[in-house]
């Protein structure tokens, strides 16, 4: 049975993904991801139009794919029922599928191509962290309305707590490699700290009283 149109544009991306990781954006063509997966270079241009179309469809389905992981459907955080706990299990999460080799080398290639295309950061950052923060606003705002936080700008709440949870690891593997990846006890350490940070710095009972 021939291979349908969906599966050549996947069975292509995913062939450029691994190109792409392998050797960086600038040494793949559509000459080379064609040759691998068996498709004619002509049919892979009338599904992608370009390499840098194929690599900003590819960032973005990784990026979406990701927040899907961990993001659908939308978090509940109940405030009156362990909040910390299944807050705490939602970062966790979210940290251990941004830290994976993949997402990782993609955010590097990503960066590398800045200057020439902005648009592939955008997609990154839309999909990603603007839409995870977004989530963790949500959250925080519950948490307020319930008394469990005081009152503060819940955005930037939740940027500061992404940034406790992702900032260090993820600088670590993006300039170390992918042998600075966290193991899963150091993703949880990491977590529990920023989560001390934001319940001790948020609390509405300060250590004092």
């Amino acid at each position: 049975m021939r291979p349908s149109s969906l599966q050549k544009r996947e069975a292509a991306l995913r062939t450029a993904e691994r190109q792409f990781l392998a050797t960086g954006y600038e040494s793949v063509t559509m000459d080379s991801i064609a040759a691998e997966c068996g498709i004619a270079k002509q049919t892979l241009y009338s599904h992608f139009g370009s390499k840098r179309a194929l690599f900003l469809e590819l960032v973005t389905a990784e990026t979406v794919d990701t927040s899907r992981t961990v993001l659908s459907p939308a978090p509940r955080i109940d405030p009156h029922d362990e909040p910390r706990t299944a807050l705490r299990e939602l970062l966790v999460g979210q940290l251990a599928a941004v830290l994976t080799p993949n997402i990782v080398g993609l955010r590097r290639l990503v960066i590398g191509e800045l200057p020439r295309s902005p648009e592939l950061a955008a997609a990154l950052y839309e999909h990603g962290p603007k839409r995870a923060i977004a989530n963790l606003a949500g959250i925080v705002a519950e948490l307020q309305a319930a008394g469990v936080l005081r009152s503060a700008d819940p955005e930037r709440a939740a940027a500061q707590l992404n940034w406790m949870v992702m900032g260090e690891p993820l600088n670590r593997a993006m300039m170390l490699g992918d042998a600075a990846l966290p193991d899963r006890a150091e993703i949880e350490a990491q977590v529990d700290l920023a989560l001390e940070l934001l319940f001790e710095g948020l609390a509405t009972h300060p250590a004092g009283d």
